[in-house]
């Protein structure tokens, strides 16, 4: 993640944020024990953080491609902090909307606004492009 040109990431529109308000956002996620960045999320609507959609996560790379190859449930794997391998998230069927995600363990993670750019810098404010 250090060398990586950051990227600058577009809000996703479709049905599933008309449903929630037209209120979208970027999130990046911190483990809460070791601070590690976890993932871009982005939150459609109002109200706390309870659950993240697989189509919403942009990057690491490795679980924004989970959508795509993930289609149960049980293939899915837990949302661990890469680092310290604290459990984040277990995985989830939001059953309105048939849609894959993790349910967030309460306190395991941290939020931070973002504007979309990934990585997102060492002290958590967002990297200006060189």
């Amino acid at each position: 993640m250090d060398n990586q040109k950051p990227v600058q990431y577009l809000l996703k529109k479709d049905k599933y944020v008309g449903a929630r308000g037209d209120n979208s956002h970027f999130l990046d996620i911190y483990c809460s024990r070791c601070n590690q960045h976890l993932l871009l999320y982005q939150k459609d609507g109002k109200g706390r953080l309870l659950r993240m959609y697989l189509d919403r996560i942009f990057e690491p790379k490795e679980l924004s491609l989970l959508e795509t190859k993930v289609h149960s449930k049980k293939d899915m794997p837990g949302l661990k902090c890469f680092r310290c391998g604290s459990l984040i998230g277990v995985p989830m069927i939001y059953e309105l909307e048939k849609r894959l995600a993790y349910r967030l363990i309460y306190g395991m993670f941290v939020k931070k606004k973002s504007e979309g750019i990934y990585p997102p810098n060492e002290n958590g404010k967002q990297r200006k492009e060189d």
